[in-house]
């Protein structure tokens, strides 16, 4: 009988260890190694010829380049993450928050693919009763939706193999195992073994595979890192649970790009889509207040709009606050500094927050300008005018800097009323005449220029 050992394993990356070690060396996570046993191979089977095990290769020319299949799931916004649809053999991973909506998403998208489609649900967290009572108040009732209450992977996995259905949804992959592991479910053995069987059963039946994955409180999936490798793409649902909003990015897809969102809104009979962001992040606006600007950032090939809303305040404490929420606290931090030495406003002993409405990141240094005029807004307490939008990166030589599809941001910026768009001047040029006859286009080259334009 072989010796076992113990090793420890980072529950963050998934190093390994012969020693438990306060602080993993790789990811520099405190207190994450875990113990766990491993039983080596013996001498024979280190040994053992692979008799039989001929790998073959082929010329890229002698490959068939068939037609890409993909699956319609019925979700406009879910298809725009995944590229057009989900893509046969493909292992699909969807994480985010406990009770952010991710089981529910997937739930209804059931009901549509199973009108053509045998789908088979695993669920590892609910019985099958439960799903049924949650099924019926999503108004899921389509008879080609096959439901397993079952957390053992080879079960699974021979159940698939036996009757091959179109489509397969595992919920979750934290509670699923392997019984060849002694390590419990969710370890980081665990998880990232039973992500590569389901990923094999995939890729050799030609069989899109769903997988469910919880994040931890860094926002980081729970279990290895590797996983996110294994997988062909890797979906991220955010959002507040207090608020109705969604956002679905993709932060890894190998048959489309990344830079797509989906945004949906939570409603009591599930999840609904959101064909207009724009309108819902700008909905509520107040009107004549200072300290307000919209902003034009680009997911994708989608233009957003976004409310922009800074307070500067008398600091009532040695040092000025600087707080930040949907925008980079060190680039405001960086804008508030070119503001203070190339524009002459100062922040010096002032308190100054950002807030981005409706939950909203906004990443892009488009966003420059937007935040900085907010910002200006509220020092002079003088409001922007409701009927205008700005865009630009700002320099810290105080310079507006070009940004790209210009064009894109000035046409969506008219399409929702705007009358009025500040952009920088090398963008100027590239916004066709049809657009400027819906709305004014005013090119500027600095920070004071954008200020004086429309503020004053």
């Amino acid at each position: 009988m072989a010796k076992t050992k113990s090793i420890y394993v980072c529950s963050n990356c998934g190093m390994e260890s012969p020693r438990w070690l306060g602080k993993c060396p790789d990811c520099g996570e405190w207190n994450s190694f875990t113990e766990q046993i491993s039983a080596p191979a013996t001498a024979g089977q280190k040994a053992a010829p692979a008799a039989g095990r001929v790998a073959s290769a082929f010329h890229l020319s002698e490959i068939e380049a068939a037609g890409e299949t993909r699956y319609l799931t019925g979700l406009r916004e879910f298809d725009r993450v995944l590229g057009g649809g989900i893509v046969k053999g493909s292992l699909v991973l969807l994480s985010g928050d406990p009770g952010i909506g991710k089981s529910t998403m997937i739930l209804q998208i059931c009901q549509h693919l199973g009108e053509s489609l045998r789908i088979l649900y695993v669920s590892g967290e609910e019985s099958a009763r439960q799903l049924k009572l949650r099924a019926q108040r999503l108004s899921v009732s389509s008879e080609s939706l096959l439901i397993m209450a079952q957390t053992d992977v080879g079960a699974i996995v021979e159940y698939i193999r036996v009757n091959t259905p179109d489509i397969v949804m595992i919920d979750s992959i934290q509670t699923m195992s392997l019984e060849e592991l002694n390590s419990a479910p969710g370890s980081v053995s665990q998880v990232r073994e039973c992500t590569n069987v389901f990923m094999r059963t995939a890729k050799s039946l030609e069989i899109p595979i769903f997988v469910v994955g919880h994040v931890n409180k860094d926002g980081a999936i729970a279990g290895p890192k590797v996983l996110e490798h294994i997988v062909d793409a890797v979906l991220y649902f955010e959002g507040d649970r207090n608020m109705s909003y969604r956002i679905l990015r993709a932060v890894k897809n190998r048959y489309g790009s990344t830079n797509e969102i989906g945004v949906f809104e939570m409603h009591d009979t599930g999840l609904r889509e959101v064909e207009n962001p724009s309108a819902m992040l700008l909905s509520g606006r107040p009107h004549n207040v200072s300290g307000s600007c919209v902003a034009c950032v680009m997911e994708g090939s989608r233009p957003i709009m976004a409310e922009v809303q800074g307070l500067v305040t008398p600091t009532g404490f040695g040092n000025p606050r600087r707080m930040s929420t949907g925008f980079d606290y060190n680039r405001m931090n960086l804008l508030l500094a070119v503001l203070e030495k190339r524009a002459g406003y100062f922040f010096a002993n002032l308190d100054a927050y950002l807030n981005v409405v409706g939950g909203l990141r906004l990443d892009e240094p488009a966003a420059d300008l937007s935040v900085a005029l907010a910002l200006v807004s509220s020092l002079k307490d003088a409001s922007v005018p409701e009927d205008v939008i700005a865009f630009g990166e700002i320099g810290l030589s105080g310079e507006i800097r070009a940004v790209s599809h210009a064009e894109a941001r000035a046409g969506e910026a008219a399409r929702l009323g705007f009358s009025r768009c500040i952009v920088p001047r090398h963008s100027e040029k590239s916004i066709s005449d049809g657009t400027r006859r819906r709305i004014e286009v005013i090119g500027v080259s600095n920070i004071r220029q954008a200020f004086e334009t429309i503020i004053g």
